[in-house]
């Protein structure tokens, strides 16, 4: 299985959309602080995830998130996750 998913910063609430085989494992990656682009955010949770059975379809997945648009579907798709309280 392939998993695309969306993680939510708790220090200032931006998003990271990522790809892998194991999203418990790769969750903690995050948090110790081991990925470059993600430990200057820390802490993370996980907020959304896609599960595929074939890689390619997780990869376009995944890089079409990471566009204008699928950052506009991610945050349609989530508008009552990402509220943040005041």
């Amino acid at each position: 299985m392939y998993f695309v998913y969306v993680l939510q910063s708790e220090q200032n609430h931006q998003l990271y959309v990522g790809y892998t085989t194991n999203l418990k494992q790769r969750l903690a990656t995050h948090n110790k602080g081991s990925v470059t682009s993600t430990k200057s955010r820390r802490p993370w949770k996980m907020i959304f995830a896609e599960i595929y059975t074939h890689q390619k379809d997780a990869l376009r997945r995944e890089k079409y998130f990471k566009t204008t648009p699928g950052k506009g579907a991610i945050k349609h798709m989530l508008r009552e996750t990402l509220k943040i309280d005041v």
